[in-house]
């Protein structure tokens, strides 16, 4: 659909040049944040009306009673960051139950480009795991020996999304062959799947993970060193994720813009009218200075301390500290530690673990972790959890607004997202409750 409306307005391209420039980084030096933010109450502190909460409904007996035969084994393959691949797991144990397969401990994909070669059992507790799943799904270490010197044939299941898809289609390669490996689809059916199946699910994704001892005691270690109270904060403005966003920003740093010219490779920004379309659609990441307009509009003091759940290589970060000055890092934290060899797995689980048990939580985009640490802080009972609206501030600040009006309207928009609980969890583990 997207590619269709490209081929009406690239016509355009040229013209739409001269009326739509390339995104001003965003600065407003007019506003200030003394009398207007004083008299309005912290975010935090307004009542909300709905609630997702952990109903625990996968833990009916009648649900969790294991067939007396199996199917054969599948191994789940996960690639990508670490809550891609956790997201990948969480599928892939539904699947498994759906299809009375044994799951096999999944196999992480090494991947250069995190600076990653551990496995699930450098980062996960791998006899936890098992005893946490059993009577939901069988869970092995090792294969039979008629099997273990076999390679598992991969089955492509980049279009299976619902229950009878796997039935029809991944059910009988796994038959035939005793042992097949996948890696589950994005955006899955889970609504589709009988309750048995998403009950493995829930207890695989919420119940059944946890950082072995040695990682748990770092993660430990960081977050007491954290001040206290702190808010976590997912900051998103590396120059690969501009670049693939292909959102385009003047005003940066010379470093910067260097920067994210040579990770685009060819994805080009986009231009003109569709740029324009593409960023009030709240595709392109909120710069730190952004970032820091937002937050004051929502009347998080100045003098937060905000942990800054990031990777490496952020851009343009004055803009946040220059108005937020006590922001604390992994690395400014834990000086013992050498954060440049260290895996990019081990990373992020320390981000994440700091994350679900922060006093709170905001994030600039919506990505796999951000719907990780959301969920399990819903699951612990943590409810200060907000995503920073993109959308509405871009579509906004495009409507000319500024200073006092502009910060009143994005309050309405993330005061209205706090109160209803959008985005806090997700829905097929969970139970909404109206307050």
């Amino acid at each position: 659909m997207i590619a269709r409306k490209l081929l009406f307005v690239i016509p355009l391209f040229a013209l739409s040049l001269f009326f739509f420039p390339p995104f001003t980084f965003f600065s407003d030096p007019s506003v200030t944040f003394n009398s207007s933010l004083l008299e309005r109450p912290e975010i935090w502190s307004i009542r909300r009306l709905a609630e997702w909460r952990p109903c625990k409904w996968w833990l009916q007996p009648h649900l969790n009673v294991l067939p007396a035969h199996t199917n054969g084994y599948i191994r789940v393959d996960c690639y990508g960051g670490l809550n891609q691949m956790r997201r990948d797991l969480c599928d892939g144990v539904g699947i498994a139950r759906l299809l009375n397969a044994t799951l096999v401990l999944p196999k992480f994909e090494v991947a250069a480009y995190w600076n990653e070669s551990s496995g699930f059992e450098d980062v996960f507790d791998v006899d936890y795991f098992i005893q946490q799943m059993k009577g939901f799904v069988k869970v092995v270490k090792d294969l039979p020996i008629e099997i273990a010197s076999k390679d598992p044939v991969r089955v492509d299941c980049s279009k299976r999304k619902g229950q009878f898809d796997y039935v029809e289609s991944v059910l009988p390669s796994l038959l035939k062959h005793g042992y097949i490996s996948i890696t589950p689809a994005m955006s899955q059916r889970r609504d589709r799947y009988p309750l048995y199946a998403k009950a493995a699910l829930c207890q695989g994704c919420y119940s059944a993970l946890r950082l072995t001892s040695t990682l748990e005691k770092k993660a430990v270690e960081l977050l007491q060193a954290i001040p206290k109270p702190f808010l976590s904060l997912h900051l998103r403005f590396e120059p690969d994720m501009v670049a693939y966003s292909q959102c385009e920003y003047s005003g940066l740093s010379l470093a910067s813009a260097k920067a994210i010219e040579a990770a685009r490779v060819d994805r080009k920004p986009w231009t003109g009218e569709t740029a324009r379309i593409w960023r009030n659609r709240g595709k392109c990441p909120l710069t730190p200075n952004e970032t820091a307009f937002i937050l004051k509009a929502l009347a998080i003091p100045a003098n937060t301390t905000i942990y800054l759940a990031a990777g490496d290589g952020l851009m343009e970060l004055e803009g946040l500290t220059s108005v937020y000055t006590s922001v604390v890092t992994k690395s400014s934290l834990l000086s013992g530690e050498d954060f440049t060899t260290m895996h990019g797995n081990t990373k992020a689980a320390l981000d994440y673990y700091v994350s679900i048990n922060s006093d709170s939580y905001m994030a600039t985009y919506f990505g796999n972790m951000d719907k990780m640490v959301a969920a399990m802080r819903a699951f612990k009972g943590l409810y200060k959890t907000i995503f920073l609206n993109r959308k509405a501030f871009s579509l906004l600040t495009s409507q000319g607004l500024k200073g006092k009006e502009l910060t009143e309207a994005l309050w309405k928009v993330h005061r209205d997202d706090f109160i209803m609980g959008r985005g806090s969890a997700l829905p097929d583990c969970f139970c909404e409750f109206n307050l």
